[in-house]
Parts: structure tokens; sequence; C-alpha cells
């Protein structure tokens, strides 16, 4: 591989550099998964075995998140006209990724268990006790290990990978549908732009960094100790400007860790000078790597949270040190990390020190008097002609001539003939001469030489440093967690984000859309949100553009962010965990799939039913407006019902206001709306809609809202008139239908006092005194409900 970890953009950190390979049980095991999987950009090998359930959704979405570059499959899998719906699904979904089928037989799990046992690191190798019965996860990695040896033509060094088994549990789980509705790493609207939760979030400094945020916001953390042992460091961080600005200044200086480790512990199978430069640059960038180990404990050395200190005691390693030390012994101390082709071509040349191969001190000082020789000719050619001529360098073209002049000094705009390849730009020409093609293509054969024999020099000393490289493992890992919490702060240094706690509700006071708030030149209208267990299906009304989608995506991305260990846009936020988060909000037609928009949303409503369970957050936006509206209701009010059997948190917006008085049958139910304002059009003599972007509780007093808008359309009056009236008379019949009787009151009343008690005995800080007086709210708040069941029993009786 001739890559070299030069630090890129975050772009091209993002760019698909994973093979994975997927293997799925037959008979009785089918639906058993296994998945190994690499990053070329990375020497860290992850591997999971899971059972799903026939939609695959598991798996979807596992690769969804890895983005791979290549998928690898058995060929049994994808026999023509007798295909796997495993690798059906996988194909429909990942149109543009490469497919490799191989045969069966190299999906062994006994040559994977082989491959651990050659390949992984020491401190790792607990990873043989948890896969050892794992049969469809060590299968797949021996079959991605044999092609990725294959095709990168080069060995994997012994004990030089890290291998980690990674279970579906300790992350939460979020569709790729949901990942784009959420817009969590693309704009809907413009790919290329960075007005997304990773846009808002990413100030990365390293590529491990900006990899580890992208991976962690579609993979959110489900434990709480860890989430809050994160907080705890950016607390830190917010707090202590020192630590602040000392990390950051240092962090920024490190290269891509992970893919030079990735360079270092392949082995090429032939010795090319490609191969020769690639492993000399990435000595070098070994160097600069460890060189700044040392700043880097020093910023973190008055650090106070467990979390800080863990990465501090990471970075105690003796093994830098020895690695360190044995690089000095060969290397002269003062070669670096250059920017620039030729800074670093002369830093490769004289990496080596002196006095250690007398072939190479010989070849260097030709090399030398080589590029001596072009600037002396060059020199001699200005003299000669009366030019001001310069020596130039680029990558292409090696040593060239340049020149900038007036027509002063070129009247006849023509230069002598013995200068050849000529081009000009505004006043600047740039030219060589046969002569200097003849030194260029000495200095090359010099460099070949010098890089070979350094080559020799270079492995000689990497066979000794294998046996330590593992500590760099543990380097990327803290280079990359802490770039990612660095970014954290530095979001929260631009806007008002608070802590989140985390109990059994999801409470926010005065929160805000953090996406939004980057787009607009106001500040966005803040709302609460306050759902429990008790109250735990919201139903959110109002008219088109009053704010429900927003809402509701502003929900999903504040639980993310705080399930990531970053503060959160809000005055007051406390989240119950989510393991899941699913999102229905899209209605555009699927010309790909051959979906209308009401097969979209049964299929997108189908994959929620399926897969949600009691820890769940469920954002439903529109349901049923594909179908007529009686359809359209019965589906919605079936869907609630279901969803309501579960204690997962569901916010449902709608413009079926039916549907709010699904409250009389169910506690649980909370209706919400969003307000809006009429103002008076004096110039146009119309109501005008003025959109306050409040929530408030209850459901929208705004009826017939389509009507209204079609009355500003330019739709006849009388067809107006006549909506008005139909609309009226169905609505009176609803209404009739819908009446609350007492007894259901005098239960919800119940319910209600039931919940609040039971919340309050769990998550309670308060002193005797507030609790006592929060009691007696309660115990009030009872008894006015109980009189409203008894006003309802008269009205019945009358």
């Amino acid at each position: 591989m001739g890559h070299s970890a030069t630090s890129s953009s975050s772009v091209s950190a993002h760019s698909p550099s994973v093979i994975v390979a997927v293997v799925e049980g037959r008979g009785l095991a089918r639906g058993e998964i296994g998945m190994a999987s690499i990053d070329l950009k990375c020497p860290q090998i992850i591997l999971s075995q899971f059972a799903d359930n026939t939609t695959y959704a598991k798996v979807i979405t596992k690769l969804k998140i890895l983005s791979p570059l290549e998928i690898i499959m058995s060929n049994t899998a994808c026999v023509v006209g007798n295909s796997t719906k495993l690798f059906t699904l996988i194909t429909e979904n990942f149109k543009n990724v490469n497919f490799t089928t191989i045969q069966r037989k190299y999906f062994n799990e006994t040559k994977g268990l082989e491959y651990i046992e050659q390949l992984c690191i020491a401190e790792f190798s607990t990873v043989l006790l948890e896969v050892q019965s794992k049969y469809y996860c060590l299968a797949a990695l021996a079959a991605l290990l044999k092609y990725v040896e294959f095709i990168q033509n080069s060995v994997y060094a012994p004990k030089s990978l890290k291998i980690c088994f990674q279970g579906s549990e300790q992350t939460a789980m979020i569709d790729s549908a949901s990942a784009q509705n959420l817009e969590l790493l693309i704009n809907n609207q413009d790919s290329r732009n960075n007005h997304t939760l990773f846009g808002v979030l990413n100030y990365t400094k390293t590529p491990g960094g900006s990899r580890r945020l992208r991976s962690n916001i579609l993979e959110p953390l489900v434990d709480t100790e860890t989430i809050n042992m994160r907080l705890d460091c950016v607390q830190e961080l917010l707090q202590d400007e020192g630590l602040f600005f000392g990390l950051k200044s240092v962090i920024s200086k490190f290269l891509d860790t992970e893919q030079l480790l990735s360079v270092l512990v392949q082995i090429p199978k032939q010795d090319t000078v490609n191969a020769a430069e690639s492993k000399i640059t990435n000595l070098i960038y070994l160097k600069h790597t460890l060189e700044l180990v040392a700043p880097l404990k020093t910023s973190l050395k008055n650090c106070n949270t467990p979390l800080l200190k863990a990465y501090y005691g990471s970075l105690e390693d003796t093994r830098f040190e020895i690695i360190l030390e044995k690089i000095k012994t060969v290397i002269n101390d003062d070669v670096r990390y250059m920017k620039g082709y030729l800074n670093m071509r002369t830093q490769k040349c004289y990496a080596v020190r002196s006095n250690i191969n007398e072939f190479l001190d010989i070849a260097r000082r030709t090399y030398t008097e080589i590029v001596d020789d072009i600037a002396g000719m060059i020199s001699q050619l200005a003299d000669k002609y009366n030019l001001p001529l310069r020596t130039s360098f680029s990558s292409a073209r090696g040593f060239f001539i340049q020149m900038t002049t007036d027509s002063a000094v070129l009247p006849s705009d023509q230069l002598p003939s013995e200068f050849i390849k000529i081009s000009k730009v505004k006043n600047s020409y740039s030219f060589t001469s046969t002569d200097l093609i003849k030194m260029n293509e000495r200095c090359q054969e010099s460099l070949r030489e010098i890089y070979h024999m350094t080559y020799m020099v270079v492995c000689k000393l990497l066979s000794e440093i294998y046996e330590h490289i593992h500590c760099l493992y543990k380097l990327s890992d803290t280079v990359s967690m802490l770039d990612m919490l660095l970014s954290f702060a530095h979001a929260c240094t631009l806007s008002d984000y608070v802590r989140p706690e985390f109990t059994d509700t999801l409470a926010i006071k005065q929160g805000w859309h953090p996406i939004l708030e980057k787009i607009s030149v106001e500040k966005p209208v803040a709302n609460n949100t306050y759902i429990t267990e008790g109250s735990n299906f919201l139903i959110i009304t109002g008219p088109n553009m009053s704010g429900k989608s927003t809402y509701l995506k502003q929900i999903a991305l504040c639980q993310i962010m705080a399930q990531i260990g970053s503060y959160v846009p809000a005055e007051y936020s406390s989240f119950r965990i989510a393991e899941q988060i699913f999102t229905r909000i899209s209605t555009d037609d699927d010309i790909e799939t051959n979906s209308s928009t009401f097969m979209k949303e049964m299929k997108e409503i189908a994959y929620i039913l399926h897969n949600a369970n009691h820890k769940s957050l469920i954002l439903i936006d529109e349901l049923g407006r594909g179908t007529n509206t009686e359809e359209g209701i019965g589906i919605c009010y079936a869907v609630c019902e279901y969803l309501l059997s579960l204690k997962a948190f569901t916010l449902f917006a709608t413009h079926f206001l039916e549907l709010c008085h699904i409250d009389v049958l169910y506690p649980n139910v909370e209706n919400m709306h969003f307000e809006v304002q009429h103002v008076k059009n004096t110039s146009r003599n119309k109501e005008a809609i003025l959109y306050t972007y409040k929530l408030s509780k209850g459901l929208t007093e705004e009826k017939n809202y389509g009507l209204k808008a079609a009355e500003v359309s330019s739709l006849p009056l009388s067809i107006v008139l006549d909506a008005k009236e139909i609309t009226t008379q169905i609505t009176r019949q609803i209404l009739h239908n819908q009446r609350s009787t007492p007894e259901m009151e005098r239960q919800r009343a119940v319910y209600h006092l039931a919940t609040r008690l039971v919340q309050a005995a769990r998550n309670s800080r308060l002193d005797p005194d507030s609790l006592r007086m929060y009691l007696s709210k309660l115990k009030k708040k009872y008894e006015e409900d109980l009189s409203r069941a008894e006003q309802v029993s008269e009205k019945t009786e009358e």
C-alpha cells in the first residue's frame, strides 16, 4: 500500500475505506449473521455475530454505519435464480458499493481462529475467549483476511492487529432512513453543505477524531456511566481554559495515527520503490507522532476527571519512549514531518544517520552534488542570457526553471532556443532544457538508490519495534477521543448548551433545534417537552408550517447529542436512555423501489412496529395521508393503539384532529398543539396567519386550516363554502360518537395521580418541606379532576 498517513480533511477522512465480509447461517441457523470488517485506513478488525429477524434490519443498519467500500459474500448466497433474501436486500440497499463473491470454502471458522492467534496483539487477545464458539464471525474473518491480503499484495505482520468483538447491545440503533430524515450526516437539500448534526458538532482537528464523531452520532451510547464520564470531561474542558487550549494545540499537530499504524503493520510481498518510499515516510510520521506524546502528557497532567486521568495513565506507557529511542539511534534527531513535496523528499533522503551504511552516505553525497550542479547550471544560464532565472521544483516535473519578467527584459517575447517545454501564465514563464532533463534523471536514479538503502535500514528498525507497536493503538484511541471531546466543548462555547441528566423522564426546558440555530439569523423559538412513563404518547397538532416536523426532529437530535456525551441546546434537560430511535417523516414517492407515497409510509411504519421495544423513541410525522381520510384515520388509530401498548416514548404529529380524542380511552395520551395567531391584513382586507412556533397543551383550536389555505388560494368561493358546510356536518357526527364517560374521567384522574406518585418516589431530590408541598398540589389536582368527572356525569344525565 503506497499511501502515507498525511493529515487530511474530514471529507477524505470519511471516503469509503472499509471492507466487510458477511455470512449467514444455513438451514435452522438462518438469521444468524456473522460479520467481519477492516478499515484500510486503520488496522483494526471488528467482529460481530447476532440473530436478526426476517427484515434484516440490524445487518442493513450496521452496514450503513460502516459505509463500506466493498462487501464480500459467499458465492452460494447469490446463485442465479436462488439467491438468499439477505443477499437481495444488501444489493438493493447498497447499489453503489462493490460486491465480491468468493468461494464458500474460504469462509472457514478454524482458519479464522488461527488468524486471530497469529495476528492479534497480546493486549487484545481476550477476544479469543469471546469468539471461540461464534463460528459465523470467525468464518467471515477468514474470508476477509484472505481477500485483503490478495488485493493489497501484502500480509499483516504477526501480532500486529487489534481485533475486537462488538455485540449489538452496547449502542443505540438508528436505522438509515432515520439518519437521513434527521440529517445526521448529510443535508437533504444539498449534500455538500454542513447543515447537519455532524456539521454542528464537528470542530475536530484530526481525521481520527472526525471518524469517531461520525460513528458515535450513528451509534450513540446506551450506558449512562460511560456517557456521564464523557460529560464530566466536557465540563472540565469548559471550566479550565488552560486545559482546553493546551490540549487543542497539541491535538491539532497529530497526523492520521490510525492510517499510519495501518501502513506500518503491513509487510509488502514485493519490494518496490513506492513501498520503500512509503515505509520511510511513515517512519518519519511515527517519529513526529511519538514526539507529541510528552506535550500531550503535560497538557493532561493536572486534569481531575476519571476519563482524562485514565488517558493520562495510558500515555505513561514506557513503550513510547522505547520506540522513540530505537528510532533515534537510526534516524537523525532533526528529521520531522514537513509540508511540501521537496521538503519531505529532503527529509527522507537524510533521515538515516550517517556512518550507519557507508554506501548510503556515498549515494547521498552524489545526490547533493547533482542538486548543487543543477543550481549551478541554472545560475550559469542566467548569467549567459542575462535573464532573472530561478530554480523551481514540482513532484511531476522535478527541477525546472522559472522566470518572472516584463516585456522590457524580453522585448520580442522570445526565449533562447535551448529552452524547451515552455509554458506561460501572465508574466511568469516555466521551462526546462535537455541538460536539465538528463540531470533530473540522474537525480531520480540517485534517489532510488538512497531510498532502497534507507529502506533496508528502516525494515531492520521496524522489525525491532514491532513488539512494542501495540501502544500506538492506545495512542490513536486517546487522540481521537480527546479530539471529539474538545469538539463537543468547542460547540458549547458557541451556544448556550446545558449538561443533560439521565432519569426515566424526557424533560427539556426551553430546548431548540441545533441545526436550525446554525442556519437562522435569529435564535430559534424554544419549547418545553415533558414525557414520562405515565404520559408517554404525545399527539401534536397544528396548521401546516406551524413547526411540528422541526419540533420532532429537535427532540431526536437532542436525544442523540445527550447519548454521545455532548451538551444539549436547552436551559435544562433530562433524558431516558433510548435503545432505538425511529422516525417516519418523509412523504416522497420512491421511484427506485417503485413505491407510492402510501406504500412507502406503510413499509416504514411496518419496520417500526416490527422492531420497536419499551426503550424506543418513536417520532411519526403524518401517517395515512397517502390514502382516503377514513382509511387514514383508521390506520393511524390502529398504529397508535399498538404503540400505546408499549412503554416507548412516542411523538405523533397529525392533521387528523379526530385522532386527538383517543385520550378519552387512553390516559397515557397527551394532546399538544402549536399556537398560531390571526392578524387582520388591512391592505387586502383578509386574515393572515402568524406562526408563533410555541407548543401548548391541548389540541389545536385551529379548525379547518386546510379550508383557510384554500380560501387564500384562487379556488372559487362557491366551492370553498360548499366544503365548509360538508366539513361541519361530518365533524358534528364524529364528535357525537366520541363523548367521554364519567367513569373514564375518574379512571384517568386515578391513573395520573398514580404515575406522578411513582415518578416522585423514583426521582425526587426535594427536601421534606418541598416534597410535602408537591404532594399537596398533587392531591388538589386529583380532587379537581374528580370534580370534573362529576360534572361530566351531571351533563350526561341531563
